[in-house]
């Protein structure tokens, strides 16, 4: 199915309009460009780190992509930032605390390329957190961030070195990124919240 840069999905509920921005081919597209971004700027002698939760399954796409390029096994590690991240502490009830993931990566970073992978650059909060949970496993020659969608509003000194797409946004607009091994489809969706007259 193709999406046209109009086409809007019917809301879930009476108050959001969702526009289609990319479907499953596209997204296979974008992945692709990205890894030759990669491959392009680093080589294959690099280890992808995919951010909780859908920095995962697109780290791993990233990976295979850069493997069909390159013809040999791309590290690929996963990352859980929660314990890093600004917006957890004491003063959150104990029901609105998250719930911890794995991290696991394949090998020592000591001197390695990473790149950690994300699905969306926001105000860059997300990714200060990454980076603290990254180096208390060592020390790596570069850390890079690619991210497949780049959507503004940054509220820290951050930037992309590979990305998919660039949208331009207002803040209360939702990006929404699915993927199949977590939400049983892929796609990118833009949330607008739908004004009633009266």
């Amino acid at each position: 199915m193709a999406f046209s840069g109009d086409e809007t999905v019917k809301p879930q509920t009476g108050s959001t309009e969702l526009q289609a921005l990319l479907d499953e081919a596209g997204m296979a597209r974008t992945v692709a460009r990205m890894a030759a971004e990669i491959l392009e700027r680093d080589g294959d002698d690099v280890m992808l780190v995919g951010i909780h939760t859908r920095g995962v399954p697109l780290a791993d796409r990233v990976a295979k992509a850069l493997e069909e390029s390159a013809g040999r096994k791309v590290a690929v590690g996963l990352l859980d930032i929660t314990l890093y991240r600004d917006d957890v502490g004491p003063w959150r009830a104990a029901h609105q605390q998250p719930v911890l993931k794995k991290t696991v990566l394949p090998s020592n970073i000591d001197d390695r390329i990473i790149y950690l992978v994300d699905d969306v650059l926001f105000t860059g909060r997300t990714i200060r957190a990454a980076l603290d949970t990254l180096i208390d496993y060592g020390r790596p020659l570069a850390v890079r961030l690619a991210v497949l969608v780049d959507r503004g509003h940054r509220e820290l000194p951050i930037a992309a070195d590979v990305v998919g797409r660039s949208l331009e946004t207002t803040r209360d607009e939702d990006v929404q990124v699915r993927f199949k091994e977590t939400d049983g489809v892929d796609g990118i969706w833009i949330g607008r919240e739908v004004k009633h007259a009266g």
